[in-house]
């Protein structure tokens, strides 16, 4: 049975409930891992998370689809991204097939928190990894934790679909997602102090722009941006070291597959930006968020589809991606896991 939860007035934040996934690493293997109540992780003073920031997560949703399943969208993506960040940060990979199976496993214990179908929520699910035994020399950890928790939310940005603001970043990007040029890992301690800068500002978010030249994007803090040319191509930046979005690949198949659009994954100069007609960022959090406006140190971009509405490609690309999630539309074959 549903929680009793104001399902369209909750925010995106951490509400414990009832069950998480917890499986240990010692002596080179992983145990068998165990659903548990406790929502609490004692570890030592000196343990390779506190000392040397050695740890990682992956974030996903489950949902109840218009015909009464609890699904996930594409697990299987999350369990690799996973893997390409143990292994940058020397860190034991969780085996995927388990990943998957761990996941299925918490949202069925916290069945009755995922929000019922067309509540405009969603189930959030946080698998993450941390060094947990003793280092005090600069080296990785003998033991981890893998735990898997999970919390109802609502939008990631305030107005959830009404366009915001954004600045194009003073700060050089720094690796957010904490691991430099691959194409994996999350970790957004290093851009706490932008983010946290640009809402003092007023902003939303930061747009980045590459280290080395400051002449093309690359994202924002937390999500990847797309763009809509004026005659209706997606256009979603290329690099090194953006983090590979399951949102923004999978949106790339929904244009090409579905809206006949043409799509282009490319390397995008800024000097570009001013041309484009529409504005998004996307990721699991934000689903796709419109962008109205860029501030460029006092300059203005303003997207034609202006601050009022999601413009009409982007809300087409929304509509289709959540249909395929919600289970209105037929999805590709394995894009949805099926809980229950």
């Amino acid at each position: 049975m549903s929680k009793n939860i104001d399902w369209a007035n909750i925010g995106f934040g951490y509400m414990e409930t009832d069950k998480r996934f917890v499986s240990n690493y010692k002596d080179g293997a992983w145990d068998e891992g165990a659903l548990v109540s406790d929502a609490n992780v004692t570890i030592n003073e000196c343990a390779g998370v506190l000392q040397y920031a050695q740890t990682c997560f992956e974030g996903l949703k489950a949902y109840t689809t218009e015909d009464g399943r609890i699904v996930c969208f594409r697990p299987d993506l999350n369990a690799s991204r996973m893997s390409d960040s143990c292994k940058r940060l020397e860190m034991p990979v969780f085996p995927e097939d388990r990943f998957v199976q761990a996941v299925v496993d918490v949202v069925k214990a916290n069945a009755d928190y995922v929000p019922p179908f067309g509540s405009g929520a969603t189930l959030y699910i946080r698998p993450y990894m941390f060094g947990s035994s003793a280092v005090i020399g600069v080296k990785p950890a003998d033991e981890y934790q893998f735990r898997i928790f999970t919390t109802p939310v609502g939008p990631y940005f305030k107005g959830g679909a009404k366009p915001i603001t954004i600045r194009v970043s003073d700060f050089d990007r720094a690796a957010p997602h904490g691991t430099g040029h691959i194409k994996a890992g999350l970790n957004y301690a290093m851009s706490l102090y932008a983010i946290v800068d640009a809402h003092n500002q007023g902003y939303a978010e930061n747009m980045y722009l590459d280290a080395a030249t400051h002449t093309k994007v690359e994202e924002t803090g937390g999500a990847n941006f797309i763009f809509i040319t004026k005659d209706g191509k997606l256009v979603t930046p290329k690099s090194g070291s953006i983090l590979p979005s399951i949102t923004r690949r999978s949106l790339m198949v929904v244009a090409e597959k579905y809206l006949g659009m043409t799509v282009e994954h490319r390397e995008v100069l800024f000097d570009e930006v001013k041309d484009f007609a529409e504005c998004g960022l996307c990721g699991t959090a934000a689903v796709i968020s419109p962008v109205g406006k860029i501030v460029d140190h006092g300059n203005e971009i303003c997207f034609p589809s202006g601050m009022d509405d999601m413009g009409p490609v982007t809300k087409k690309l929304y509509d289709t991606l959540t249909g395929i999630q919600m289970g209105k539309i037929e999805a590709p074959e394995g894009w949805i896991h099926v809980i229950q």
